[in-house]
């Protein structure tokens, strides 16, 4: 085996703030140290692995995010521990969800980018 584990995953924002609001304050990820690299960012730690957000510089075309929330659009996935809370809580922030129920465990949200997002509850223990 050559990948021994995900180490990080990266999204291309346009406004860093805002990003940032959404992956802290929404998803309550911990932000880490990041160093200098020349381009705006912040870091985020998320179980074992690493999110890292990268403010696009003008002119740049990093792709487009999907036109409407979709399983089937490359997504990155996010475990989450309650179901029925975190589902409740977008639909409070009125966030489109795509949702499928607390048994399956699986709903699909964008971050403020077109990002989709994937957040997969835990098995109970």
């Amino acid at each position: 085996m050559i990948a021994h584990g995900v180490h990080h995953i990266s999204f291309a924002v346009r406004e860093l703030e805002r990003a940032r609001a959404f992956y802290e304050d929404l998803l309550g990820l911990e932000r880490i140290a990041r160093p200098e690299l020349g381009i705006p960012g912040i870091w985020f730690r998320s179980g074992a692995s690493e999110v890292h957000l990268i403010q696009t510089p003008a002119g740049v075309d990093t792709g487009r995010a999907p036109e409407k929330l979709s399983p089937l659009a490359n997504h990155q996935a996010f475990a989450i521990r309650d179901y029925s809370a975190t589902r409740d809580a977008f639909r409070a922030r009125g966030l489109e969800l795509l949702e499928t129920s607390p048994e399956r465990g699986q709903l699909w949200i964008r971050d403020p980018d077109g990002n989709v997002i994937e957040l997969i509850a835990l098995p109970k223990e």
